[in-house]
């Protein structure tokens, strides 16, 4: 991924702990690091996590621009979440892949796995392109 490129992450991204680790056409990917203020009393990543981290790769998966003067923002409008599995390690890996859509709206899929390669959550989502200014 071009560094140029990359946008920093927003504040709620930080406060999860979430980073951008490749961004381009149709295709985005994050990182998240497991601590323990994600875990829910069970000791396994609360759903928000998971529903927060698909949300945010089908989003930018279909928001490039390949130009940074130029950002693509879009609105939820639909999020879908499976609860597969528990992670076995320490990392969530997020990859989302915009699958289609037109003008105004578009759609995408997301999965989840850990750094072991144990896929914990896949997602679907309808997103809404925002109008510039």
């Amino acid at each position: 991924m071009d560094d140029d490129l990359r946008e920093g992450p927003y504040a709620f991204a930080t406060l999860l702990g979430m980073e951008m680790a490749d961004w381009r056409q149709d295709y985005a990917r994050f990182e998240l690091p497991l601590t323990d203020k994600l875990m829910n009393r069970h000791g396994n990543p609360h759903g928000g996590v998971y529903a927060s981290l698909l949300d945010t790769i089908m989003g930018y998966a279909g928001c490039w621009t390949g130009d940074r003067d130029h950002r693509q923002m879009c609105l939820t409008l639909n999020l879908n979440v499976q609860f597969i599995s528990r992670p076995n390690g320490k990392m969530l890996i997020g990859e989302g892949f915009r699958t289609g859509g037109g003008k105004s709206t578009f759609f995408a899929e997301g999965a989840l796995t850990d750094e072991t390669g144990e896929i914990v959550a896949k997602g679907t989502g309808v997103f809404r392109y925002r109008r510039s200014g």
